[in-house]
């Protein structure tokens, strides 16, 4: 007779634990946590240095491709940064799935959000394969639209040499013309990846920034910290190869630069601005920063796959050289490792 008495007493005692932890969880929704870690005074401080460590961090990363352009082995015809960029491109791709989107399906399913529709349906998902295939769709209509203007550049400027170059053969001059075109489509690749890939970099920086400057427990702070300052080294690389690719002039590479590396402080800025009023868990912060990490994911997984990924390792180069493959591979899983070893700590 006894055991049912524990076991029922037990049960008991389990479904007042349970109803005291979710009421405990609805209470935290909207007011700050009574936790040892928080420290509004202490967190305010080490924001502000973060701001500018992570600045220094990013800077450092984006221009490192742009500023090692001078060093013969690191050149971007050379074997070394094509094995750079996949290492880069492993960083980007393990941030989408280790980072970004396991962050938006544990804040759309927080406790502080309705059981209906939230916990029913998978929104981050959802968010991140629209928001992959919107990417695809920006990528090709802006592809198009640069390879059609910039046929027509061609011509005109092949019209040019015609009157400038009367005398110069004409099948010579047909070939020159094709030389360029193929250069020129390449060069649009490139370009079109670059802007597509700095959009995507810049939300996921602004919401990485927002969170970190809206909360107060210097716990989680100091790991977030620098675990955000590698992460915008190794990101910042993997652009920096990509501005470097599509050759912009000096105006657009700063720009570009000055984007990437002010993002991620602006957007701590804005959360050290905001954290009166912010709270974490309220269910409107919960659902607009979860969607647009779900969104972030998924713009970020198609770039690293299919535009600095595949593209590298379709290349002709990497296509003709079995070695240069595996050592392409092994810097994908070195990336896509690092990452994983930092979700664990952020």
């Amino acid at each position: 007779m006894a055991k049912p008495v524990t076991i029922h007493r037990l049960t008991s005692i389990l479904f007042i634990l349970i109803i005291l932890f979710t009421s405990h969880a609805q209470a935290d929704c909207e007011s700050e946590s009574t936790n040892s870690c928080n420290n509004k005074q202490k967190a305010q401080t080490i924001k502000i240095i973060a701001i500018f460590v992570i600045l220094v961090a990013s800077m450092i990363g984006v221009c490192l491709p742009l500023v090692t352009r001078s060093v013969p082995s690191l050149s971007p015809d050379g074997n070394l940064f094509l094995i750079v960029k996949c290492f880069a491109g492993g960083i980007i791709l393990g941030t989408g799935f280790m980072h970004v989107l396991p962050d938006s399906f544990a804040m759309l399913r927080s406790d502080c959000l309705a059981e209906k529709p939230w916990h029913k349906f998978p929104f981050s998902g959802l968010a991140a394969v629209f928001s992959a295939v919107i990417t695809m769709m920006v990528d090709t209509v802006a592809t198009s639209y640069y390879s059609q203007k910039g046929k027509k550049d061609a011509t005109v400027s092949a019209e040019d040499l015609d009157h400038e170059m009367a005398d110069v053969h004409a099948g010579h001059h047909h070939h020159f013309e094709m030389k360029t075109e193929g250069g020129e489509t390449q060069l649009l690749r490139y370009r079109v990846v670059a802007m597509v890939l700095e959009l995507g970099i810049v939300v996921h920086s602004v919401v990485i920034g927002l969170s970190l400057g809206a909360s107060s427990n210097t716990c989680s702070i100091k790991g977030l910290v620098a675990a955000l300052c590698a992460h915008q080294l190794f990101e910042g690389m993997g652009l920096g190869g990509s501005i470097l690719q599509a050759e912009y002039k000096f105006l657009k590479k700063a720009v570009m630069v000055f984007f990437f590396s002010f993002t991620t402080p602006f957007g701590i800025a804005i959360g050290i601005a905001m954290s009166s009023s912010y709270k974490e868990n309220s269910p409107k912060a919960l659902i607009t920063v979860g969607l647009l990490n779900g969104a972030s994911a998924g713009l970020l997984i198609y770039m690293a796959l299919v535009d600095l990924l595949a593209a590298d390792f379709m290349s002709k180069r990497m296509q003709s050289s079995i070695k240069l493959q595996l050592k392409s591979y092994m810097a994908v899983f070195l990336g896509v490792g690092g990452m994983s070893l930092m979700a664990k700590w952020a």
